[in-house]
């Protein structure tokens, strides 16, 4: 049995050495990132990954052996004419649908859009490598990598939240309030106020809309509030 049956139609000089070499980089690609995502505990993780710059890669390699023939068919007979690429561009569309399932609307807030172009990402790699453009795709992996490992350590956003605060002794605990937020140069947007009596006490409520400069998290706020010893409890929920 020829080694050409068993390898597919090559004569676009990609050898299956070559085939293989594409395969295993997009493997290797795909998990970089995929393995980024799963530490993370996203549900798109590094299965998906692999299995998307693979699946990509793949299709790349069978395209272009596929356009290889066309093109000597199109040679014989000039009223011939092939659109390459019509493939690739299905796996970037495709790969859409996909990343739609990651997008997840819970509490208005949305999570999983950037899994979901992750694995574009990881698609639009895999037709790099596998059209054999391996130096366009590592770099490109790495340049992922920092965006989605460095770029949020770097780059720090604070997303509102409502910071809510049950205490006892409404003026002593007030002023420790406003003075620790001036402090931390912490913006009061908005205040909810509420009082209950609860075991002959007056127990006071505050819910702050607040707004943090880009050093403070709304972990430090909590923390620190919790200190107090007429506070009885912190937390907060998102918007």
């Amino acid at each position: 049995m020829r080694m050409d049956f068993l390898m597919g139609y090559t004569s676009t000089g990609i050898d299956w050495l070559d085939m293989l070499l594409r395969v295993v980089c997009a493997i290797i690609i795909g998990g970089i990132i995929g393995f980024e995502r799963e530490k993370h505990n996203r549900p798109a993780g590094l299965r998906t990954h692999i299995l998307v710059c693979l699946g990509a890669c793949v299709i790349t390699i069978l395209e272009s052996t596929i356009a290889a023939r066309m093109g000597e068919l199109a040679n014989a007979n000039e009223h011939i004419s092939i659109s390459i690429g019509r493939i690739a561009a299905q796996v970037v569309s495709g790969v859409g649908f996909l990343g739609a399932g990651t997008i997840v609307l819970s509490q208005r807030k949305i999570s999983g859009l950037t899994t979901a172009a992750s694995l574009w990402n990881s698609a639009c790699l895999g037709l790099a490598v596998g059209y054999g453009f391996y130096l366009l795709a590592f770099i490109s992996c790495v340049l992922v990598l920092v965006v989605l490992a460095l770029l949020s350590k770097l780059i720090r956003v604070n997303t509102e939240k409502r910071v809510e605060v049950k205490f006892l002794h409404r003026t002593e605990t007030m002023d420790f309030i406003n003075e620790f937020f001036e402090e931390k140069n912490v913006q009061i947007l908005d205040l909810d106020f509420h009082m209950e009596i609860k075991d002959d006490k007056n127990l006071y409520t505050n819910v702050y809309q607040l707004k943090l400069p880009s050093h403070t998290t709304y972990t430090d706020i909590v923390a620190r509030l919790a200190e107090h010893k007429n506070v009885l409890g912190v937390r907060t929920t998102n918007l």
